[in-house]
């Protein structure tokens, strides 16, 4: 059913090996670079020059085409731009989740699809569904689940939280069943030295090393503020804007006692709110209330049929799963979490899990602070 595989070439080690397990498996292989960001744009910067050459060298290696396609445009409309509002109005967004819904799951999955004639996708993601590593159970009259990897420290679906059922039911994810070392083991033996040894890709790539405040300051207009202490009133000092800072975040104030943190943006004035010391007991809390969520296979039968669905939950992809309690409600889903956790952040995405199964996410709206100030 399956023989022409596209297969998205990042120039890193695990697409490299996942191309080559396609490969070893008997599949027409086609590899695909994603060029995202327009690096004539001054304002970011992107190494997808030396990403590119590293892809080239794969394929090279393993005698397989690469194509390169640019989704500069889509990229700009259906992820940056987002990016910017939600930063504008006090948020945190992901943009590695809006990546993988509108980018790689996306417009990456119908251009191989309208010109390359594939039968399905593959990337070098740490993740598995129900259809296998190969799609080797795919079945046409059926929805397909997200699963967890063997390699639990480099689980990457949480990245893949919001990805839709078109294109996931047509992916495959060869490295589902490997851990990361046993991947650069195979990509040494394969003779791909420079790949099997690059360091994996941390941040948002067109950032570059600039600090991220130094960047967003080219598209976002400097607002200034100040920084209040929420247990005294007092005023501790001045920022040049609330999309620079999140929530949790230290704020390097001098002439102080303790070292303050990000409680909470007030967008009507402008300031921010702080608290003295890392585990002050305003940043930890447990109970959220989240935008519609985007469930992979189904609402979960629990939720609709009990009313409260009893599984895991995590904001942050390398922060372990913590077991909660959710319910619908009216905009949403309101989660209540078994303890709390430090920095729950407007607009970073809850993403639940259960029994090894990514069941999707939603996007946090609110958090309830037990506290008044």
């Amino acid at each position: 059913m399956f023989k022409k595989v596209a297969i998205g070439i990042s120039g890193g080690v695990d697409s490299a090996v996942a191309a080559l397990l396609l490969k070893r498996s008997g599949f027409i292989v086609e590899g695909v670079f994603m060029k995202n960001w327009d690096n004539n744009y001054e304002a970011g910067f992107c190494s997808d020059k030396k990403d590119f050459e590293d892809a080239a060298f794969v394929c090279r290696k393993l005698s397989i085409p690469l194509h390169k396609v640019h989704f500069i445009k889509e990229y700009w409309n259906e992820v940056f731009t987002v990016l910017l509002q939600e930063y504008e109005t006090g948020l945190t967004p992901n943009p590695d989740i809006l990546c993988n819904r509108y980018i790689k799951f996306d417009s990456f999955f119908e251009h191989c699809r309208n010109n390359l004639g594939v039968d399905a996708i593959a990337t070098g993601h740490y993740a598995n569904t129900s259809f296998g590593p190969f799609l080797e159970y795919y079945k046409h009259n059926e929805g397909v689940r997200l699963l967890q990897p063997v390699d639990k420290h480099k689980d990457q679906t949480f990245f893949l939280s919001q990805v839709k059922q078109l294109a996931l039911r047509k992916c495959m994810f060869p490295i589902a069943n490997m851990l990361k070392t046993t991947v650069r083991d195979i990509a040494r033996k394969e003779g791909l030295l420079q790949i099997a040894n690059k360091k994996d890709s941390t941040g948002i790539c067109f950032i570059g090393k600039r600090r991220f405040q130094d960047f967003i300051d080219d598209f976002i207009q400097t607002k200034k503020g100040l920084f209040i202490d929420i247990d005294t009133g007092q005023v501790v000092g001045e920022h040049e804007g609330i999309h620079k800072w999140t929530v949790g975040q230290r704020c390097c104030l001098s002439n102080w006692r303790h070292p303050y943190f990000v409680f909470k943006k007030d967008l009507d004035t402008n300031d921010i709110y702080v608290v003295a010391g890392t585990e002050h007991p305003a940043l930890w809390n447990n109970l959220c209330f989240t935008l519609a969520p985007h469930w992979i296979h189904s609402e979960p039968y629990e939720l609709h049929s009990n009313n409260v669905l009893h599984c895991y939950f995590r904001f942050q992809h390398t922060k372990p799963l913590v077991p909660c309690r959710v319910v619908n409600n009216s905009e949403g889903l309101t989660i209540l979490l078994e303890k709390s956790l430090r920095a729950l952040t407007e607009g970073q995405f809850a993403v639940l899990y259960k029994n090894n199964e990514c069941l999707g996410s939603a996007k946090i709206r609110n958090i309830c602070h037990n506290l008044v100030y």
